[in-house]
C-alpha cells in the first residue's frame, strides 16, 4: 500500500470515528430538548403569576376635566393585529416555556447541538480529503453532508435571532435517524466517482441540491408544526379546553399565524434555487450523457417536486386556499422530495441510483 492510499484509509477511519461521536453528542442533545419540554412546562408558581396578573386592577389615569372634576380612563389595552382573517394570538415563548429550568435544558441542548455540528462537519471534511472530491458522490455521503446543512442552517436561524427553538428537538431526532440509516445501510467505503459524476457540476449540482432540501425540511416542519398549532387555536376559538399537556406544547409554540408566515417565506425562498438545481442538472446531463432531458426517474421527480412546490406557492397566494389547504400541499411536496431522495436512489433503477 502506498503512502497516499494509507493516509486515505487513515481520513476514511477518522471521517467514520468523528460521525459517531457526532451521533454520540446528538443524543446527548435530544435528551437536553426533551428534558426542555418536560421540564419547562409552566410551574404552579407560573400559573398562579400569570393569573393573578390577568385579574389585576386596571390602571387608571386621571384627567381634571375642564370645571375641575377628575374622570378616569382605563389603561388601553394594546393588540397586535395578525393579517386579515386570521387570529390575533401572541407566539409562545418557545420550547423552555417561560420558566429559568426549561431555559438552561436548552441552552444546553443548544450547545451540544453546535458541538455535535462541529464534529459531524469535521467528519465530512475528513471524508472529501480521503476521496480527493466533492463528498457527496453516494447515498452515504449525501447523508451525513445533508444532515450537516440541515444543522447548519437551523443554527443559523437562531444566530440571526429567529424564535426557531422550538424546532430543536424534531430537528436533532430527524439527523439521528438520518446518520443512523446512513451509517447502517447506506454506507460506503471511500471510493472514486463514476465517470458520469466526475465533473465539477458535482459541485454545482448536488450542493445546491442539498441545501434546498434542507430548507425545504425546515419549512415541513413548520408546516407541519402550524396544522397542529391551528387545529388548537380553532378549539379555543369555539371554546373547547385541551388538556393539560396539550396546552403545555402548544402554548409554547409561536402562534398558527407565525409559523405559516415562517413556512411560506423559506419555501419561497428557496424554490429559485431549486429551479435553478434542476436546470444545473440538464446542462450536467447534456454534458456526462449527450442529452439535457431523458425522462430518468431521478429527473421525473425533481420536476414532480418542483411542480408540487410551485402549486403550493401558488395556493398560498389565492385566497381560497390559504392555510391548511395550502400546507397540506406544502407537505405532499416535501414528500415528493423525501421520495426523490431515498426512494429513486435505492428502489428505482435509473441513471442516478448510486446508493
Amino acid at each position: 500500500m502506498t503512502l497516499a492510499a494509507a493516509t486515505n484509509e487513515n481520513l476514511a477511519q477518522i471521517s467514520n470515528t468523528l460521525i459517531y461521536s457526532a451521533m454520540a453528542v446528538y443524543t446527548l442533545a435530544f435528551l437536553a430538548h426533551i428534558a426542555e419540554w418536560v421540564f419547562g412546562s409552566r410551574s404552579k408558581v407560573g400559573r398562579t403569576a400569570a393569573a393573578l396578573t390577568a385579574t389585576a386592577p386596571a390602571v387608571t389615569v386621571q384627567v381634571r376635566g375642564k370645571e375641575g372634576g377628575t374622570a378616569v380612563l382605563d389603561k388601553p389595552k394594546v393588540v397586535t393585529r395578525a393579517a386579515p382573517g386570521a387570529r390575533d394570538v401572541p407566539d409562545g415563548p418557545g420550547a423552555a416555556g417561560g420558566t429559568v429550568k426549561g431555559d438552561l435544558y436548552g441552552r444546553i441542548a443548544i450547545a451540544l447541538t453546535v458541538v455535535a455540528f462541529a464534529v459531524q462537519a469535521g467528519g465530512v471534511a475528513a471524508r472529501a480529503f480521503s476521496v480527493q472530491r466533492a463528498p457527496w458522490g453516494n447515498m452515504y455521503e449525501f447523508s451525513i453532508t445533508f444532515s450537516t446543512v440541515l444543522v447548519g442552517a437551523y443554527l443559523v436561524f437562531l444566530a440571526a435571532g429567529k424564535n426557531v427553538r422550538w424546532m430543536g428537538l424534531p430537528l436533532v431526532g430527524t439527523v439521528l435517524i438520518d446518520l443512523g440509516i446512513a451509517t447502517t445501510w447506506l454506507y460506503t467505503a471511500s471510493d472514486q466517482l463514476v465517470p458520469a459524476l466526475d465533473s465539477y457540476w458535482l459541485w454545482i449540482h448536488v450542493s445546491t441540491a442539498i441545501f434546498c432540501g434542507a430548507v425545504f425540511y425546515l419549512g415541513a416542519v413548520g408546516t407541519l408544526l402550524y396544522l397542529f398549532r391551528d387545529s388548537y387555536e380553532s378549539k379555543l376559538a369555539r371554546g373547547v379546553k385541551p388538556g393539560a399537556f396539550l396546552t403545555s406544547v402548544m402554548e409554547r409554540l409561536p402562534s398558527a399565524a407565525s409559523l405559516d408566515k415562517f413556512a411560506y417565506r423559506v419555501n419561497a425562498a428557496i424554490f429559485p434555487l431549486w429551479t435553478f438545481t434542476i436546470i444545473a442538472g440538464a446542462i450536467w446531463a447534456g454534458d456526462a450523457w449527450g442529452r439535457y432531458w431523458g425522462w430518468d426517474p431521478k429527473e421525473v421527480w425533481s420536476f414532480i417536486t418542483w411542480v408540487a412546490y410551485a402549486c403550493y406557492l401558488h395556493a398560498r397566494a389565492t385566497a381560497g386556499w390559504k392555510g391548511r389547504k395550502a400546507a397540506v400541499l406544502a407537505l405532499i411536496a416535501f414528500a415528493c422530495w423525501l421520495f426523490n431522495y431515498y426512494g429513486v436512489n435505492i428502489f428505482v433503477d435509473g441513471l442516478h441510483s448510486y446508493a
